[in-house]
């Protein structure tokens, strides 16, 4: 039999991707990339994919979108649209439907990533049958666990990134303080991020009395020749460091961790050289017990495609269809 065919995409607050795949085999020619503000919403989007592919009406579909998701529904939350099965079905045929927030997404993908699309920033040892965590940092910031189990893989949602940013010293107190007088409340989500990078440089700049912006591109294309680029992204690898540690001991994913997302590319050829690992094992007691974790860092920018075709795989599967 032939792999069943299904229609995946991924929804950002800009853009939305969009792929055809064949089981859990993402088809790379038929990725497309389409603007948001384009379009009223998911559905015409969609509609006009399956028009240029002309593609029949596929088995399953799977959108992976930047926002909450919940009872099969998705608010997202830089952008006016909502998605639910119902439509998603409506708008491509398909018997099966699926949404997942976007880092369930790259949970699933997880062991359909391309071994060149992987790179190990911390060894440790990987026990494949463990609990695993993708840590995903971009416009926002969030992680997600992974569990696979006998009737499946389980990616539950989550909102990491809402929860109070760690304070480690003096000056991390003095930037939480910087980041209150904005936001009344200090998120991980409003240092570890594309805008989160801004305003650990301006906090810097405010410190030094020069009051200054950069976009994150700009800081991180001045890191050889702006000393506070250069302090700003050693900072934000620090705390990424010490988050990222702290999602360890909460989750023990001894299966792996894998940092994903734009910001978390940008950051990778800093992140051995900027003590990321010393910030991650700085635990105390339990400094030790953190070699127990091995980080990576996913260089796959449609990985999130992969997770949707590989989560109807198994739904359809569990429904006895192929």
């Amino acid at each position: 039999m032939s792999d069943p065919l299904f229609l995946v995409a991924d929804v950002g607050g800009t853009n939305t991707r969009v792929a055809l795949a064949e089981g859990d085999r993402v088809r790379p020619e038929t990725i497309r990339r389409y603007a948001n503000s384009d379009h009223a919403n998911l559905a015409p989007v969609l509609a006009r994919y399956r028009e240029e592919q002309a593609c029949p009406e596929p088995l399953g579909a799977c959108v992976a979108v930047a926002g909450p998701v919940a009872d099969g529904r998705a608010e997202l939350t830089n952008l006016d649209w909502s998605i639910d099965a119902t439509r998603l079905i409506e708008a491509t045929g398909a018997r099966h439907a699926a949404i997942l927030n976007d880092l369930q997404a790259q949970g699933h993908a997880l062991g359909h990533v391309p071994a060149d699309k992987c790179r190990t920033v911390i060894e440790g040892p990987v026990l494949p049958q463990e609990s695993k965590l993708v840590i995903g940092v971009g416009t926002g910031f969030n992680a997600a666990p992974v569990h696979d189990t006998p009737h499946g893989r389980l990616v539950p949602a989550s909102e990491a990134g809402h929860a109070n940013l760690p304070v480690r010293n003096e000056a991390e107190l003095r930037l939480c303080n910087f980041v209150s007088t904005t936001h009344g409340f200090p998120a991980i989500e409003d240092v570890l991020s594309g805008r989160g990078l801004e305003r650990v440089y301006r906090w810097l700049a405010t410190e030094a009395g020069t009051p200054d912006d950069l976009r994150a591109a700009e800081i991180m294309s001045q890191l050889d020749s702006n000393p506070r680029a250069e302090a700003a992204v050693r900072q934000f690898i620090r705390i990424l460091g010490t988050v990222a540690g702290n999602l360890a001991l909460i989750h023990l994913p001894l299966g792996g961790i894998y940092l994903v997302g734009g910001v978390a590319r940008a950051m990778g050829p800093y992140l051995e050289v900027m003590n990321f690992d010393g910030a991650f094992r700085d635990k105390g007691r339990f400094a030790g017990f953190m070699s127990n974790f091995s980080v990576s860092l996913v260089n796959d920018d449609f990985a999130a495609l992969a997770g949707g075709a590989a989560h109807l795989q198994e739904i359809v599967t569990r429904a006895g269809e192929i």
